[in-house]
């Protein structure tokens, strides 16, 4: 081995106990202020606890992404935008890219809710009847405008309730990852995205946003 392969292994090392330190302490204080009324959903949620901020912590070492690891605080750094990465996502551009691709199942995809953008992932996909369905928000339906409805909002709606679902590009996918948010559209102190998000992160294709993938535990 090489001197600068070791040093790359000690840094990854000291990387990867930072990034589980972070995340234990973190995750620990969300499970310390949950409102839990069976002892046994909290026991089996600290059980698997060690696995997820492993596997959290693993992927982010390894993963190959645009964006800065900040492995003191777990968390993604990236420039912020000054307003919401929203360019190009007029919901008759947001159907008509969803309902072009063959999409992949766990596709991880980017949701706006309120003033911030969140990562979701795709479990179900329902070309038919032009709906897609994500593990934490729901279904959202896609309807596209005909020639004769060009400019009309409400036959081009994206939207579930409070949120949007979005297409992945790159802006719209770094800002979710690092936890930016808005308010008047101006630029607020980015928020920590879930342990959830962070694993969803590391299964973005930054080559393809078409195609998910795999997250490397090892």
């Amino acid at each position: 081995m090489t001197q600068s392969l070791l040093w790359q292994d000690l840094q990854q090392s000291s990387q990867f106990a930072e990034l589980c330190n972070a995340l234990y302490e973190r995750e620990v204080a969300l499970l310390a202020r949950v409102n839990v009324e069976r002892v046994a959903v909290l026991q089996s949620r600290l059980q698997s606890l060690s696995y997820y901020v492993q596997k959290a912590a693993h992927a982010m070492v390894n993963a190959d992404t645009p964006m800065t690891l900040d492995s003191q605080n777990a968390s993604w750094s990236s420039k912020q935008t000054r307003t919401l990465p929203t360019a190009g996502q007029e919901p008759e551009a947001i159907a008509k890219w969803y309902l072009a691709q063959d999409i992949t199942l766990g596709l991880v995809v980017p949701v706006e809710v309120g003033e911030r953008l969140v990562l979701d992932c795709v479990d179900r996909f329902d070309k038919e009847k032009s709906r897609v369905r994500t593990n934490v928000h729901g279904w959202f339906e896609l309807t596209q405008t005909s020639p004769h409805q060009h400019h009309s909002q409400q036959a081009t709606r994206v939207h579930q309730s409070h949120a949007k679902l979005l297409k992945p590009t790159k802006k719209a996918m770094m800002a979710s990852c690092a936890g930016h948010v808005w308010q008047n559209n101006k630029p607020c102190r980015p928020v920590t995205p879930t342990l959830r998000e962070l694993l969803l992160s590391c299964a973005i294709n930054w080559k393809n946003l078409k195609k998910p993938l795999p997250v490397d535990t090892h």
